[in-house]
């Protein structure tokens, strides 16, 4: 049986050139999905073999939507396809469950091969994509080997900038609007937080940044 494939991608030209590739080859396309929660509708309703999975989507990002994917339909397989290069679209891509990220500038014969891949258990990642994931897990496994590292070393650009908007006071709405995120990123960065510093609550996150001496550089909200 042809591999059943779901499309989620806010352009819908751009699905529909990807559906009438991935037909030519011999893939079943079941579905389309304009944001994250339209595919997660769709998951829920046509069980897919596969979802491509645009990042930048209205309503529900794509990462957003592979979390709660991956959640509900763990036997789903999700990959990426995303003109972001951004090392931390990436890695939290990645974190969220997805089995691959993909580059909309890739040639066609090269997404296919890559896509057929997946049959043989192969990760569809671009070579320079995956050096960059061996690459920082190489950075974690050195921090964790080096007792003088301070904990934060461990969080992300974006995650240190959330945990300076929670020391200073802002809500989750607030840190969601001053950086252009949604609510439920926001969360998901706060429970990374919390875990890489052994965390169990906002108070104790508050209390160690300002102990720390992280979020006084600019008045608290």
């Amino acid at each position: 049986m042809p591999m059943r494939v779901l499309l989620a991608d806010d352009h819908a030209l751009f699905r529909d050139g990807i559906a009438s590739l991935l037909q030519a080859w011999g893939y079943e396309v079941v579905g389309q999905a304009s944001d994250g929660l339209e595919a997660l509708q769709q998951a829920r309703k046509l069980h897919p073999d596969l979802i491509l999975m645009d990042v930048r989507m209205p309503r529900c990002t794509g990462l957003e939507s592979t979390r709660l994917i991956k959640a509900e339909m763990p036997e789903v397989k999700v990959v990426i396809v995303t003109v972001s290069e951004d090392e931390e679209d990436l890695f939290e891509a990645i974190k969220s469950g997805a089995q691959g990220y993909i580059l909309k500038n890739i040639a066609g014969a090269e997404f296919v091969e890559l896509i057929n891949g997946m049959a043989r258990g192969d990760a569809p990642i671009q070579r320079h994509l995956a050096a960059k994931i061996l690459e920082e897990f190489a950075r974690h496994a050195a921090k964790k080997q080096d007792p003088s590292a301070s904990p934060e070393e461990e969080l992300t650009d974006r995650e240190m900038e959330v945990l300076r908007l929670v020391a200073r006071g802002s809500t989750n709405k607030d840190i969601a609007q001053t950086l252009f995120i949604s609510p439920d990123t926001t969360k998901f960065h706060l429970r990374n937080i919390m875990q890489k510093l052994h965390l169990q609550n906002r108070a104790q996150v508050i209390s160690y940044a300002l102990r720390r001496g992280i979020g006084l550089d600019e008045p608290r909200t």
